[in-house]
């Protein structure tokens, strides 16, 4: 029989050689699920191309770092509810779904707020203001077909959203004027009854700032003294390079420690650019005019900056590390740079840099500081 000798091509060679480079790469990329996996769960907050198989870059990036995802907005009320008597669960069942597939940790957000809640839950039909008994029934039937619907597939639910004014006291929504404080009870009491295993929880900004938390802390106490099950409490977590100093975040964070509950943040970003106001409060109504100087990093962030941004990463990252028995959950506000909020508020049309990940998807130098930060947190344990 003749023999036949296989010849192949130099250049099917070098095309295999950087086929095995590439995949050798891909296997090497550190994972933050992974880095984190005996300290706290790492997530991420998806809009609804990214749950839907069209985010592009982002669709295999999600599954690969996270273990745990919060909706931007398919389960805010204008979203799920639009209308009375009228329901759209099409979106929050893919987000649902993209969850449980993945066996991720399912965070809900959010069942009461002053935002994104359509005039009509407050309103009659001739536009006059609903009493008592009709805005608790609206509560009463929004809370108990929404958690119902997802009972044991949602673990935890942002209950109630941002109900404090920056000195600690109660925000003066239309679920106030109308309900009284004792709206925070009763919504409580509601999820609670739809699904008895899910985490209950509060959502706020600000609250590393003291006159905030202490009003974050009495209402805590009072929903604990009315029997509430409240799991943990959430630190928004959209941070500027100078606040909350470290020192701060972790006063903070032990301090809702000590009233027996677990700390999450839930919507972790940094902004490198320029303030285009004094406050702190991540208030969505807030607008400001476009102007040159707020948005300096058109053409890319310059490497100074970048270094700065990975040194403050680990920063905080080393206060959560160090506090980890007192953290359940870390979650950023978005996947990359691309799909953050901060490039719409608080100044629409800006460049925004504050994630782990570029437009790209690549990992940032602020990746490789939280990574570094997590391996040291393993080896001090």
């Amino acid at each position: 029989m003749k023999s036949h000798s296989l010849t192949v091509p130099l250049t099917c060679v070098a095309s295999l050689a950087i086929l095995a480079g590439a995949l050798t790469s891909v296997r090497a990329q550190p994972v933050l699920k992974d880095a984190f996996k005996n300290q706290f769960l790492i997530g991420a907050a998806l809009n609804e191309d990214q749950f839907s198989g069209k985010g592009g870059c982002a669709d295999s990036l999600i599954p690969a770092q996270f273990n745990t995802i919060s909706p931007e907005n398919v389960l805010k009320w204008e979203s799920i509810h639009p209308g009375p008597n009228q329901y759209d669960f099409g979106s929050a069942d893919r987000y649902v779904r993209y969850g449980r597939k993945h066996k991720m940790f399912i965070v809900g957000h959010t069942l009461v707020w002053h935002n994104q809640t359509p005039a009509w839950v407050f309103r009659d039909d001739k536009g006059n203001p609903v009493d008592r008994e009709t805005l608790l029934r609206r509560l009463h039937d929004h809370i108990a077909t929404v958690v119902g619907r997802y009972k044991g597939k949602i673990n935890g639910w942002d209950v109630v959203n941002e109900a404090l004014n920056e000195d600690g006291t109660l925000r003066p929504s239309p679920w106030f004027k109308i309900l009284g404080g004792d709206y925070l009870l009763k919504a409580y009491q509601f999820a609670h009854e739809a699904d008895p295993k899910a985490q209950l929880y509060y959502n706020d900004y600000s609250l590393e700032n003291a006159p905030k938390r202490a009003g974050a802390i009495a209402l805590i106490q009072k929903l604990q003294s009315q029997g509430v099950p409240i799991a943990a409490v959430g630190l928004q977590g959209h941070y500027k390079m100078n606040w909350p100093a470290p020192a701060q975040l972790e006063e903070t964070i032990k301090t809702f420690s000590a009233l027996g509950i677990k700390v999450m943040i839930t919507e972790l970003d940094v902004d490198v650019l320029p303030a285009a106001t004094r406050s702190e409060a991540a208030e969505v109504g807030m607008n400001f005019q476009l102007q040159a100087r707020l948005n300096p990093y058109t053409n890319g962030l310059p490497d100074s900056v970048q270094q700065a941004l990975a040194k403050r990463y680990a920063d905080l990252f080393e206060v959560l590390v160090q506090n980890r028995k007192s953290m359940s959950r870390v979650t950023f506000w978005g996947v990359t740079d691309a799909d953050s909020w901060l490039n719409k508020w608080p100044v629409k049309g800006r460049t925004s840099y504050p994630l782990l990940f570029d437009r790209q998807c690549q990992p940032k130098p602020a990746f490789d500081a939280v990574i570094q930060v997590a391996r040291q947190g393993v080896r001090s344990d």
